[in-house]
């Protein structure tokens, strides 16, 4: 199995999906406020922008991670692809081709396939809090070493929502490029829309998902997606005003492994879930299983949305989640960039979590080219998919959840919901 690598502040590399290796100390450069716990022969690393907060009234944070392994100093920069050899990290082309994107080929090979999706068209909405300065030039980097359309002041636009430039902070900044770069890998031709929250205050937030509604509709309709999450709290249904604007579908990634966490639980939001990519010994795609730290589960308060009566059985009378999946696994996740990341792999790491899996999805959903009217259009098609099998790659091994309480199965389950993307039907 080719070794693995993450680089993210810090670079760092992994052998294999084995038993700790020793290596489990916390490197001396992540963030203040980091916490770290042993994960697939290395640690997985939540940065401070990624644990929970007294200080916000929910507790908003972002959703991606920091896989740290052994090191390996063997791999050599490439011009283009895959940033280093030897490594089995996703690239655009690799993604599309395991989603059918694209003609799957070569096994789905991050060194063998080139073909990106194409098309996309209208908007997509990326809501973020605090500014990410260097976005244009980062995904235009990205778009260099992946052969994706560069972009332009018509296809990247960055706006302020409180009307004032917001603060600067590592985590959410990374959350912003990894959100952007992985939209456009999936839909290049979309117009990438950035909303910056002026900070994490949910009425700041909610406020850039308002002007992120207002802008994708003058660009023709599409989606805006939110990978970010907080605690449920009982009037969380009074918040869904915010995801109803007509023309746009709303997409929210599914928490972390304590459970399903707002905004995803909405009955407004398709929830995203994560991932793990199989390989064999050789590098190629052999299939999908749930990562073990998604979120999953049944919703504190809201109850069961029209379009899950088809799954009445599992959820009962609450609203369940995720909706649908993609990759998000760190040890298997996705190639970003990031200039303000310095060290020996100069800016690259790699895009996990839910955090990933939701612009993904959005990408995808983007590129089908529906443009339903509501995000309830969108789940009847994803639910509908329920029936047409071939839509969806069904995973049915596998666990997730707190303390590993959802199993997948045939069918919808709660660590994969209807599964992962195949195709552009059912979108």
């Amino acid at each position: 199995m080719r070794i693995l690598l993450v680089i993210s502040v810090l670079f760092f590399s992994f052998v294999d999906f084995g038993p700790s290796t020793g290596q489990n100390a916390r490197p001396p450069n992540i963030e203040p406020g980091s916490e770290s716990r042993p994960y697939a022969g290395g640690t997985l690393i939540t940065p401070q922008s990624s644990l929970r907060k007294s200080a916000d009234d929910i507790g908003i944070h972002t959703h991606h991670f920091i896989f740290v392994p052994p090191i390996n100093r063997s791999s050599k920069a490439q011009p283009k692809g895959p940033p280093y050899t030897g490594y089995n990290f996703n690239t655009p082309a690799s993604v599309a081709c395991i989603y059918k994107q694209v003609p799957q080929s070569s096994g789905c090979d991050p060194y063998k396939v080139t073909v990106n999706a194409s098309g996309g068209s209208r908007a997509i909405g990326i809501v973020v809090a605090y500014d990410a300065p260097n976005i244009a030039t980062d995904l235009a980097v990205f778009s260099r070493q992946f052969d994706l359309p560069e972009p332009t002041a018509a296809t990247l636009e960055v706006v302020y929502a409180s009307g004032s430039k917001p603060a600067y902070d590592v985590g959410w900044e990374r959350e912003a490029t990894l959100d952007v770069e992985m939209a456009h890998a999936m839909a290049p031709d979309a117009k990438i829309i950035l909303v910056e929250a002026i900070d994490v205050k949910p009425e700041n937030l909610l406020a850039a998902v308002d002007k992120a509604s207002q802008l994708v509709v003058a660009a023709g309709g599409g989606e805006v997606s939110m990978s970010w999450i907080g605690i449920e709290t009982v009037n969380e249904s009074s918040y869904d005003v915010h995801f109803t604007t007509e023309g746009v579908v709303y997409l929210g990634c599914s928490g972390d492994g304590y459970g399903p966490l707002w905004p995803s639980v909405s009955s407004k939001l398709v929830a995203v879930g994560a991932t793990t990519i199989l390989r064999d010994a050789g590098g190629a795609f052999t299939g999908e299983i749930p990562w073990l730290f998604e979120g999953a589960g049944l919703s504190k308060f809201i109850p069961r949305p029209a379009y899950q009566d088809a799954v009445a059985d599992i959820v009962g009378n609450a609203r369940g989640v995720p909706d649908i999946t993609a990759v998000g696994d760190p040890a298997t996740g996705v190639w970003a960039y990031d200039s303000n990341f310095g060290g020996e792999f100069n800016g690259w790491f790699v895009a996990s979590g839910s955090s990933a899996s939701t612009p993904i999805v959005a990408g995808i959903i983007n590129r089908a080219g529906h443009f339903y009217r509501s995000t309830a259009d969108e789940l009847a098609a994803i639910y509908g998919a329920l029936s047409n099998p071939n839509d969806y790659n069904d995973i049915t091994n596998g666990v997730c959840g707190p303390s590993q309480k959802y199993e997948a199965g045939p069918g919808w389950d709660f660590c994969t919901g209807v599964g992962s993307p195949n195709g552009t039907g059912g979108k």
